[in-house]
C-alpha cells in the first residue's frame, strides 16, 4: 500500500480486536486495520462461519477459527473471546446486532457492525407481516437497547460501513457546500436540531443515496451464476425485504401500496413490494440519469428521522429519503434472474474481484431541491484505484472497509458513547480517516430532474410543480 503521510489516521489501541465474519469485507479492511491501529497481530482473531478467508488470514499470521454464531452459542462464545476493553468488528450476516450490543456492552468491549443485522429466523419468521419484516421494524428493536442499559457505557456503532455509514457524513458534507455555495458559510451545527434547520432552510425536500456500479468482469456472467461486487447473502437478503423510504413533509400523494408503522417515530413507510422489483429514477455525476432498485437500507429511515424538525409536537418538515442503486450489470442480471426463478438459491456464486477489468463505483448522495436544483457528493473511487490503495479489494468494498475503518478509529477514541448510530459520530473525524481510500471525492450541482425529457412517448401522472414528488421518481 501507499506510504502513510504524516496527517492520515492512526492510533492505538490496548485492546484484544475479534473480527466475525471474514469475506469480501473482512479481507478487505484486513490491510486498512494494519496500517491504521497500532495493534500486534496476536491480538486480532477471525470467527467465521465458513472457511472462506482462512488461507489468507494464517498467511497473515491470524488465528482463525471456523464456528457459526447462533441463539444459543452467542452469549458464551463471546465471552471466552471478549473482555473490557477488547473490541468486535461484527461482518456477519444473519447474527443479530441486537444480541451482540447487549453482549457486548455485558462485557465491557467495543462493538461495529456495518449492517443491523437480525437472526435469520427472526427475518424469515413465519406470518411476519411487511412492517415486522422492515429495517424500520429491526432498527426500533436494537435502538432499545437504550432503555435497558445505562448511558455511557461501551461505544457501540451500528450500520457504518459505506451505506449506511460514508454516506450519512456524505449528507452533512453535502448540506454545508449547498450552504457555501448560495452565500451561507456556516460551521457545522453541534447537535441534531442545527442540521435538521440547515436543511429545510437550504429548501432539501429529498435525499437519495445514489450509487451506480460500473465495474466489468472478463468473465461472462453465465445463466444460473449470482455476480456480485460484494456480499451476495447480503444483497439478495436485503433485495427481499419490502422497499422503504424515509417519508418527508413535502409529499402529497401517499403510494397505493404504500403503508405505515404502527409504532415509533413514523419517519419511514414501506412499500407492498420487495426492492428488487421496485425502481426509481436517480442521478449520478459520471452515470447522468438512470434507473435503481429502491433497496431498503437503514441509511433511509435515520437520516430522515435525524433530519426531523417537529413544533408544537408536529413534524413540520422531513426529506424524504431513500437507496437508488443499480449495481455492476452482471449483479443486476443476476438479482433479476433470481426474482425471475421465485429466489430459488442460485446455482453458483461469485464474487467479483480479480476479474474485474474496468469500471467505478459512484457511490454518493443526491440533495434536492435548493435553489440550484440538485447537488451530489460522494465518491468516484475506480478499480484502478481501489487495487493501488490496499489489496484484496474492488471498488465497492474498499468504500465499505473505508466506512468500517472510520466508525473501529472513531470508536477507539470515543469509547465511552454507548450505542450510537452514523449521524451521531464526528462527521469530520470520519471522513478524514476515510477519504484517503475514497478519492476522487466530489460534488457536483445539476440541473437534472425526475421530469427531464419525459412525457413524449407516454401520458404518465405527474406533479409539474413540484419534480422533487415521490411519485415523479418512482418508475415501478
Amino acid at each position: 500500500m501507499p506510504p502513510l503521510s504524516q496527517d492520515s489516521a492512526r492510533v492505538a489501541f490496548s485492546g484484544r480486536l475479534l473480527m466475525l465474519g471474514f469475506g469480501i469485507i473482512g479481507q478487505g479492511i484486513l490491510p486498512l486495520i494494519f496500517r491504521h491501529i497500532e495493534l500486534p497481530r496476536d491480538r486480532i482473531s477471525i470467527l467465521a462461519a465458513d472457511a472462506a478467508g482462512r488461507e489468507l488470514a494464517e498467511a497473515e499470521g491470524l488465528a482463525f477459527e471456523q464456528l457459526a454464531l447462533t441463539p444459543e452459542n452467542c452469549a458464551g462464545e463471546l465471552a471466552a473471546r471478549l473482555g473490557p476493553g477488547d473490541a468486535l468488528l461484527n461482518l456477519s450476516v444473519d447474527v443479530s446486532s441486537a444480541s451482540l450490543v447487549e453482549i457486548c456492552n455485558g462485557l465491557g468491549a467495543l462493538y461495529v457492525d456495518t449492517s443491523n443485522e437480525p437472526w435469520l429466523s427472526e427475518f424469515v419468521a413465519e406470518g411476519a407481516t411487511s412492517s415486522e419484516r422492515s429495517n424500520y421494524a429491526f432498527r426500533a428493536r436494537t435502538l432499545a437497547i437504550r432503555e435497558r442499559v445505562p448511558p455511557g457505557g461501551p461505544t457501540a456503532v451500528l450500520n457504518h460501513g459505506a451505506n449506511p455509514g460514508l454516506v450519512n457524513h456524505f449528507v452533512k458534507q453535502a448540506l454545508l457546500d449547498i450552504a457555501r455555495d448560495q452565500g451561507e458559510v456556516r460551521a457545522a451545527p453541534a447537535e441534531r436540531m442545527g442540521w435538521a434547520r440547515l436543511a429545510r432552510d437550504l429548501g432539501v425536500k429529498a435525499i437519495h443515496i445514489a450509487e451506480r456500479d460500473c465495474q466489468i468482469s472478463e468473465i461472462p456472467r453465465e445463466p444460473g451464476v449470482f455476480a456480485n461486487t460484494w456480499s451476495i447473502e447480503g444483497f439478495i437478503s436485503e433485495s427481499l425485504q419490502p422497499a422503504e423510504l424515509g417519508w418527508g413533509t413535502h409529499e402529497k400523494t401517499f403510494p397505493e401500496d404504500g403503508g405505515r408503522h404502527d409504532f415509533g417515530s413514523g419517519c419511514a413507510i414501506y412499500l407492498e413490494r420487495p426492492g428488487a422489483l421496485t425502481l426509481v429514477r436517480s442521478w449520478t455525476p459520471k452515470e447522468g440519469p438512470f434507473h435503481g432498485f429502491l433497496i431498503t437500507h437503514d441509511e433511509s429511515i435515520s437520516l430522515a428521522e435525524y433530519l426531523t424538525l417537529e413544533e408544537g409536537g408536529e413534524v413540520v418538515y422531513r426529506p424524504t429519503c431513500h437507496f437508488a442503486y443499480h449495481p455492476a450489470d452482471d449483479a443486476k442480471l443476476s438479482i433479476m434472474e433470481s426474482a425471475g426463478r421465485n429466489w430459488a438459491t442460485p446455482d453458483a456464486t461469485r464474487i467479483m474481484m480479480d476479474d474485474i477489468v474496468d469500471g467505478m463505483d459512484e457511490l454518493g448522495v443526491l440533495l434536492m431541491g435548493p435553489r440550484a436544483g440538485a447537488y451530489w457528493y460522494g465518491s468516484q473511487l475506480s478499480i484502478q484505484e481501489a487495487r493501488r490503495l490496499a489489496p484484496h479489494n474492488n471498488a465497492t468494498s474498499l468504500q465499505v472497509a473505508a466506512g468500517a475503518l472510520g466508525a473501529l478509529v472513531w470508536a477507539i477514541e470515543n469509547p465511552d458513547r454507548g450505542l450510537v448510530e452514523p449521524e451521531e459520530l464526528d462527521h469530520a473525524r470520519v471522513l478524514e480517516v476515510a477519504e484517503p481510500y475514497l478519492q476522487p471525492l466530489i460534488g457536483v450541482t445539476t440541473d437534472w430532474t425526475p421530469l427531464q425529457d419525459r412525457g413524449q412517448l407516454f401520458d404518465e401522472d405527474t406533479d409539474e410543480a413540484d419534480p422533487w414528488q415521490f411519485k415523479n421518481i418512482r418508475v415501478l
